[in-house]
């Protein structure tokens, strides 16, 4: 195995051009043979430089619309032999095979055609053979041969000579570019034009995103990296702008999700503002104003808010940011910020603003996946959504406008919430909070013990959750949870119903004088 091989000929055979005629014209200065199909031969012929057909080095001509042009043993013969196996180059001499000492192809660009909506037979048609086929050729046989598949790596064979550890760094990169194409067709045949929603495999191709390092993981004994689609991706926070402050963290990245997901629940609604801490909603709130929304939101939980995250579904002005500015807050996610807000951040150096440009759209299709030991559980997103006609009033009394606004906001919040989940709202602002619990009746009890904390912090005359809306995740399965709401002072309830006790907890809600509406859906979240 030789660690330097020069450079004596090269294939090369791009859809992008980028970099291509420098590269080109480097190498033929070094006196190295070029050797190019189609489209690439004549950008370089274009160019000056004298390029030598693959026709003419097989003696077989390009036919069927170029399906077949390098699928041909002097081509692959030459990429695949082994220089210091006496058998391989007996074999190559008996068939007049030359050797190729560097090849440099990018793929048919299959993503861009499926992403602008091109009809099936144009899709069919990019998918590339040859050049999937000379990838792997070449890296296989990367100890004599570089394998060049992304223009950002021309440099390192623009000398007329490789070095075997660039090779193998070539040869890595290789695989996984053609991994990632394959993936991607797989995806579109399965998805796309089979309708699968589950196929028998699930492709998969994410690349390392270009951020800085995360730290670490969960906790310090962790490593952890982002990685983002290879192909298009909806908007989300690992493609928000980081504006200033220091690099996000893991966790910073799982509770800006949590933030930002919540959020995007109201996207075409009033001034709205989450807070979340540890990946679960502590405070939110919607206002005629940013300021005003962010401010109730901050009363339901202050204790809980300080190194939180805060996500807004409007850009950040200069008086909301003041007011964000008066606690410790670790991320800041908005779809933008002007000026007065910024000069407001750029003080609290290590505050990180990032700006996400249009909100995800919270009803997006997609699938879930959860890594469990020897296996990944794949699921559709929760987008689930209620209509009008999809609530259903089970008793005496109906809710009233207000209660019902307030049912229905506390039921958005509470999809974001940890399983067992209990919100109480009131006015669009959230009152309390109870996440996570191993039982329903303490979630409804932690939730009125911080509404009333923070009743007594503000010096309000009573806790939020008097005449409050009070929603579940699933279904009450006793009576005691509906109770510890009443007792905290909601007049109305929001729940999935479906237990085999509902006629127990409607009589309960009766002899309450609550007003409760079932919705046949549930919104765990683990």
């Amino acid at each position: 195995m030789t660690d330097t091989v020069t450079i004596a000929r090269a294939l090369l055979s791009v859809s992008d051009k980028t970099g291509l005629v420098d590269l080109a014209t480097a190498l033929s200065a070094k006196g190295v043979e070029l050797v190019s199909t189609g489209g690439t031969a004549r950008a370089l012929r274009e160019a000056g430089l004298t390029v030598k057909d693959v026709s003419e080095l097989t003696g077989f001509p390009e036919m069927m619309d170029g399906r077949v042009k390098t699928l041909h043993p002097i081509v692959h013969g030459g990429l695949l032999a082994v220089r210091d196996d006496d058998a391989h180059m007996a074999a190559a001499a008996d068939h007049a095979i030359g050797m190729i000492d560097l090849v440099v192809v990018n793929l048919y660009p299959f993503m861009q055609t499926v992403a602008k909506g091109a009809a099936r037979p144009e899709v069919i048609e990019n998918i590339d053979i040859g050049g999937p086929s000379m990838v792997r050729s070449a890296a296989k046989n990367h100890a004599h041969v570089a394998i060049v598949t992304d223009p950002a790596d021309y440099a390192l064979v623009a000398g007329g000579s490789t070095t075997l550890a660039d090779r193998r760094k070539l040869a890595a990169k290789a695989f996984a570019a053609t991994a990632q194409y394959d993936a991607a067709i797989a995806s579109w045949f399965a998805f796309a034009d089979q309708g699968e929603a589950f196929p028998a495999t699930l492709p998969i191709a994410l690349k390392r995103a270009d951020v800085e390092p995360l730290r670490y993981g969960e906790n310090p004994h962790q490593m952890a990296a982002l990685y983002v689609p290879t192909g298009p991706a909806a908007r989300g926070i690992a493609q928000a702008r980081q504006i200033q402050g220091k690099a996000l963290s893991y966790n910073n990245y799982n509770d800006a999700d949590a933030a930002l997901e919540l959020v995007s629940e109201f996207r075409d609604g009033p001034p709205t503002v989450v807070i979340v801490k540890h990946a679960n909603p502590c405070g939110v709130a919607t206002g005629a104003t940013l300021i005003e929304a962010y401010e109730a939101a901050l009363a339901c939980d202050s204790v809980s808010a300080f190194g939180g995250i805060i996500a807004v579904n409007r850009p950040l002005d200069g008086p909301t940011a003041e007011a964000m500015a008066g606690i410790f807050t670790e991320v800041v996610a908005a779809p933008d910020a002007d000026d007065a807000a910024k000069a407001v951040f750029a003080k609290k150096k290590n505050l990180r603003l990032l700006l996400t440009g249009d909100l995800p759209d919270a009803g997006r299709p997609g699938l879930m996946l959860k890594t469990i030991a020897g296996g990944m559980l794949v699921q559709t997103r929760d987008n689930g959504k209620l209509a009008e006609a999809d609530l259903k009033v089970v008793t005496k009394r109906a809710p009233t406008e207000q209660e019902l606004a307030d049912c229905r906001f506390a039921w958005v919040v509470a999809k974001h919430v940890k399983s067992n989940a209990i919100v109480y709202a009131k006015g669009g602002t959230t009152a309390g909070i109870g996440a996570g619990q191993m039982n329903r009746l303490e979630s409804a009890r932690i939730a009125a013990w911080k509404a009333k904390d923070a009743a007594d912090k503000a010096g309000w005359a009573e806790p939020r959750t008097i005449g409050s809306a009070v929603a579940s995740d699933a279904f009450f399965p006793f009576a005691d949870g509906l109770l510890a709401a009443v007792e905290a002072g909601a007049t109305a309830v929001i729940q999935p119903g479906g237990s085999i006790r509902d006629a127990e907890v409607i009589a309960a809600a009766d002899e309450a004088g609550l007003a409760m509406v079932f919705t046949g859906m549930r919104h765990f979240r683990h």
